[in-house]
């Protein structure tokens, strides 16, 4: 025991020439400089004595962080320069550093640790937790998407960034989230890139319609990009992208959509050419329906799924869903649009095993529904009778128990009125999205 306060004492006093500071420059007062010390005392006692446990230390590492943010404020209140010769952030690096080390296995505390870094923005402190945390848990995929995408959002390294996904990837090659995620980053990226060239001037097409007023909140403010993707032989670091550097990119492969399509190439050998996997990712690249090569990925994701699997109502699913990709339900083209995915969900029924139509049919409701509800004004009435009476249509053949709360709500309504309006279908959508 008496070693357990020796050490929680020797912890203590590495603190007093901060808490002196604290009263020579008046931060703090008396009364409160002697609760710290006593509340830090409770700390290290806890710690020291046997049985601690990663609650004591995370509980530590929160109030050092209220205490510091305390600090700042006092600080900037009273006008105290000087202040940071002691560091709060140090101090909490430091507990959370003992806590790691004595609980290397608790998920808690490495988030907390990592978190903390985040929120002070310490790259370099970020870099080495992340290094240790995926040594000792390399089969976290969610630990590589989280290192991943904070270089790629935070720090605008998107080399660093698929570093991360890659070397993810050989740990977790099973995991469909981390293929996911790696395809997701790089779309996003695409979308940065093509609103970039759009705000610039660059897409005269893409230009139509967009103000140009400086002064409009709703203007998108993008992240600058890093240098080592416009051109490799420059430094690492984060660099404002010229004209020339974009009109450049527009003709490279990544900018074409290269790197997703290499992306699914690879999952789809990894998972030996699962429909389910690739229709995963035709819906994930279709949410990106402003980036230019998201139709041509689409394209790729779509010819090898009638190469693959070509009787698959994931397949049929996929053309019917291409045909609506940049049809509004408000515009000219979206009845053609609509008359041409009724039909290949039609022909696809119709070979189908009947084993697969059920889950053809909740798809096909839940591809139609959000046309209804994508704006406030309503589609043409001759268009809303369609939708409606194919959606009633495909609700017949849903399965019993479907996967999603919409269809779901939507059976019962329609099994005891029997049929549906427009209105009932977009009311009962969003009671099921604001339901979560």
């Amino acid at each position: 025991m008496a070693g357990a306060s020796d050490k929680a004492r020797f912890y203590l006093e590495q603190h007093v020439p901060e808490l002196q500071d604290y009263a020579r420059k008046q931060i703090f007062t008396a009364e409160e400089i002697t609760a710290i010390a006593a509340k830090r005392s409770d700390f290290e006692h806890i710690l020291a004595a046997r049985g601690s446990t990663p609650a004591d230390y995370a509980r530590y590492a929160t109030y050092e962080m209220n205490l510091d943010s305390l600090r700042k404020k006092r600080c900037k209140r009273l006008g105290v320069k000087g202040a940071k010769g002691y560091s709060g952030q140090r101090t909490v690096f430091f507990v959370l550093e003992r806590a790691t080390k004595k609980f290397p296995g608790d998920m808690g505390l490495w988030m907390q640790y990592i978190q903390f870094c985040q929120r002070e923005k310490a790259t370099k402190k970020l870099a080495k937790v992340m290094t240790a945390v995926l040594r000792l848990k390399p089969r976290e995929w969610g630990l590589w998407v989280l290192a991943a995408k904070w270089y790629a959002e935070e720090q605008g390294d998107m080399s660093t960034a698929r570093s991360y996904m890659q070397r993810g990837l050989r740990f977790c090659k099973d995991a469909r989230e981390l293929w996911a995620e790696y395809c997701k980053m790089e779309m996003v990226y695409l979308a940065k890139l093509a609103a970039r060239r759009k705000i610039l001037g660059l897409d005269e097409e893409a230009m139509e319609g967009v103000q140009g007023d400086d002064g409009d909140d709703n203007v998108i403010t993008l992240p600058t990009l890093t240098a080592a993707d416009i051109d490799p032989d420059a430094n690492k670091g984060i660099e404002e992208v010229d004209e020339a550097a974009l009109k450049r990119l527009a003709d490279a492969p990544a900018f074409t959509g290269a790197i997703p399509i290499v992306i699914f190439n690879a999952a789809m050998i990894q998972f030996k050419d699962s429909p389910d996997v690739a229709e995963m990712f035709f819906e994930l690249v279709a949410s990106f329906d402003s980036v230019p090569s998201t139709s041509r990925i689409l394209q790729h994701i779509l010819s090898h799924l009638q190469t693959t699997a070509s009787t698959s109502g994931e397949a049929t699913i996929c053309e019917a869903r291409l045909h609506l990709l940049g049809n509004d339900a408000l515009s000219p083209s979206f009845p053609a649009a609509l008359g041409r995915c009724l039909a290949v969900v039609k022909s696809g029924l119709a070979t189908l095993p009947e084993k697969q139509k059920p889950a053809v049919g909740e798809k096909t409701v839940l591809m139609l529904l959000p046309l209804l509800a994508r704006h406030e004004e309503a589609p043409d009435a001759g268009v809303e009778q369609v939708l409606v009476a194919s959606m009633v249509r495909y609700l017949r053949i849903a399965p019993s128990k479907p996967k999603g709360k919409v269809v779901k709500a939507l059976l019962a309504e329609m099994g005891t009125e029997g049929r549906l309006s427009a209105a009932r279908m977009v009311q009962l959508w969003q009671e099921s999205k604001s339901q979560g």
